[in-house]
């Protein structure tokens, strides 16, 4: 299985969110991607390849152009603000407020284009994004040129990001680019399987109301988990898409042995929807160890779940997203990849 990596993710660091009333360090740091290429050295996964680039016109078939827009402004307009440190919103257009009138100044733009304070931006953010995105269109490439799988590992990652905002560390929602990408190559019906920890919000936001991409998210509670707002079982997509949206979420404390009936039950109605391709979206966020998730699953579960997909015995595009046990980040992760292949 080829990976496909880019060294520029490594200029989005050392910026700063904001986390339960705190400033803090950033969770989403590069250690993330690094340890997990590691990995799929030492596990002799297959070639490690640098992206293509790519224009921006596929980011803007699931994204509003506007938004896309704006992100390569952000840390050239919070400089001429004459600001410093990590560019963060505070202040949001929620209820009772206008949500359709685009402001002027960078504090009231980052607001308008986020949901939370948690997709930051420093010097380096907007090529670490672009890389992001080259990389996910580069492996999805490979599998649309008829390679089994290919891995996109994706730093900073994508599912959080909807048609018109930022949030969760997310900036481009890089499975949904490709999951578009695949449907203007001739796929006519495209899955997406996401099982971060975190609902996939962003995604789900973005074909909510379409029938040709089928979006399955497994994910913690939105009673009590972020991102609270989005992922309970009754959103099943509106309209022409109604049907093709399914939330399974679960409560804290979940272990693999329900995780994993979950799992099973979304595989039989993604064979049953019969796409002609699968995005994952891979979080390994759902580790026991995970210091800002609560579920139970080992290292060991990982190339279970691996195994499952394969047998769904389609083309299929991984695409990294969270996961934030550094240490093992990398033996969960690519033991995903690994049970895909068998060994």
């Amino acid at each position: 299985m080829k990976t496909v990596f880019s060294p520029l993710h490594a200029g989005h660091r050392d910026q700063m969110e904001l986390v339960a009333g705190a400033i803090v360090p950033g969770f989403e740091k590069p250690s993330r991607a690094e340890i997990i290429r590691k990995r799929v050295e030492s596990e002799k996964l297959g070639s490690i390849v640098a992206p293509q680039v790519h224009d921006l016109a596929a980011a803007k078939r699931v994204h509003t152009a506007d938004y896309i827009d704006f992100l390569p402004t952000v840390w050239p307009q919070w400089q001429a603000a004459g600001k410093s440190g990590s560019a963060i919103p505070f202040a949001w257009p929620t209820r009772g407020l206008r949500g359709d009138v685009r402001p002027k100044g960078i504090e009231a733009l980052l607001g308008y284009y986020s949901f939370d304070g948690g997709a930051t931006f420093v010097e380096g953010t907007w090529e670490a994004i672009k890389s992001s995105y080259d990389v996910a269109l580069t492996a999805a490439q490979f599998v649309k040129a008829g390679e089994r799988a290919a891995f996109a590992l994706c730093r900073p990652p994508g599912h959080h990001a909807g048609a018109a905002f930022m949030g969760g560390y997310c900036f481009i929602n890089n499975a949904a680019v490709a999951a578009q990408w695949f449907r203007d190559q001739g796929a006519k019906r495209v899955a997406v399987l996401d099982v971060d920890y975190h609902h996939g919000n962003g995604t789900q936001e973005i074909f909510y109301s379409r029938a040709d991409i089928q979006v399955i998210n497994l994910h913690g509670d939105p009673m009590t988990e972020y991102p609270f707002f989005l992922g309970h079982a009754d959103e099943r997509g509106a309209g022409e898409g109604e049907g093709f949206n399914l939330n399974y979420p679960m409560p804290f404390g979940t272990s693999w042995e329900k995780w994993n009936e979950a799992l099973e039950d979304a595989c039989q109605k993604l064979t049953a929807y019969a796409p002609d391709v699968v995005v994952v979206s891979l979080g390994v966020d759902t580790f026991e160890k995970d210091p800002i998730s609560q579920f139970k699953l080992t290292s060991a579960d990982y190339p279970k779940i691996g195994a499952r997909i394969a047998k769904l015995g389609l083309p299929t595009l991984f695409v990294m997203e969270g996961g934030y046990a550094v240490d093992e980040i990398g033996i969960n992760a690519v033991g995903v990849l690994t049970g895909f292949e068998g060994r």
